[in-house]
């Protein structure tokens, strides 16, 4: 028997469409237009990609399942919110821009020697291979989708110490500074500002950019932290240890006007790294929840008043309570859907 309800549903609908002028037609599709305009600008373009998680013993300082910790609490907080992008594998060519070619032929067929796996200080694993990877182009994704929306942020990044030819304290690739390198190098930008407030100083980014006239690196770390040997950046501010909200909020705001006076870049790469907090396990800086909350708000607001795209990466936290550490590293994502 021939299905007549949808047959009479259509011509009612014929019907009415005839009934209707052409400028209801134009204030329908206006309205749904803006809506539509709408949603999207309310969500917040987040990459994340689920190889992230690296096998790690229980009792080493790096917790392996950090990535999806947070992605689970951003879905279960913010999911209405949240455009998720996933990154595919960085190629050689792009790559070899940032670091030594013989390094990452390393990497890449499994023959890192004993001192190279010494600096790293993670246990070598085919995860770990792979992260590496797609870590740095999520990183990469993430600023070119900044450059579109005005922000975008890594469930991932701030691969801040590895060098050129080496890999350093838990990281492989150096994702900042691959990330500003190309984008220089594909013309998508001329000026990058790399804002790095993890509680160690940047000390890759800075080795690997100090040749690169357009990329200008901030690094505001503490001063008796790793690594001990520093590098001289663009400007790097060294901070007791032990400083609490106030003083180090203030060092902060003084240290964007100063930027400000000197350059206006047309993307910042923010390291939001949350081992500043008082508790952290490898942090010996004394800031409280709401300060790094605070201080999230402070970059954003500086740079997004002045509508410069920011792309934001997670850097280091540290915590045996996983829970605690994916709600600490969350702050960052709560403050940029904020400022949709």
């Amino acid at each position: 028997m021939p299905n007549t309800q949808g047959q009479k549903g259509f011509q009612s609908v014929t019907s009415l469409v005839s009934f209707l002028s052409p400028n209801w037609f134009i204030y329908f599709n206006s309205i749904k237009t803006l809506n539509t305009l709408k949603v999207l600008n309310e969500m917040l373009p987040i990459i994340y990609h689920q190889k992230y998680d690296i096998p790690v013993p229980k009792a080493h300082s790096f917790v392996g399942s950090k990535f999806s910790d947070l992605f689970k609490n951003l879905q279960k907080k913010y999911s209405q919110n949240l455009d998720i992008l996933t990154p595919s594998f960085a190629q050689l060519e792009n790559l070899k821009l940032s670091h030594d070619v013989d390094y990452i032929n390393k990497v890449t067929k499994d023959e890192l020697t004993k001192d190279y796996l010494r600096l790293i200080n993670l246990p070598w694993s085919d995860r770990l291979r792979e992260r590496s990877f797609l870590e740095v182009e999520g990183t990469y994704l993430t600023a070119k989708t900044s450059l579109q929306t005005g922000i975008a942020c890594h469930v991932g990044g701030g691969t801040h110490h590895a060098h050129y030819d080496h890999g350093y304290g838990f990281c492989i690739f150096n994702d900042l500074a691959y990330t500003a390198i190309n984008l220089i190098k594909e013309k998508l930008v001329k000026k990058v500002l790399i804002l790095d407030l993890d509680v160690h100083q940047g000390d890759g980014t800075i080795d690997i950019c100090k040749n690169h006239s357009s990329i200008y690196t901030c690094s505001i770390h503490s001063e008796s932290n790793f690594p001990y040997e520093k590098k001289h950046g663009w400007m790097d501010i060294s901070l007791p240890s032990g400083i609490e909200d106030n003083d180090y909020l203030h060092i902060l705001e003084k240290s964007l006007e100063k930027i400000q006076q000197v350059i206006t870049p047309d993307i910042v790469l923010y390291d939001a790294g949350v081992d500043v907090f008082a508790d952290d396990k490898l942090g010996n800086l004394k800031l409280s929840f709401k300060a790094i909350k605070k201080r999230d708000h402070v970059v954003l607001k500086h740079f997004r008043k002045k509508n410069i795209p920011i792309a934001t990466v997670i850097g280091g936290g540290y915590s045996k309570d996983h829970e605690e550490l994916a709600s600490r590293h969350s702050i960052i994502f709560e403050t940029a859907i904020e400022y949709l």
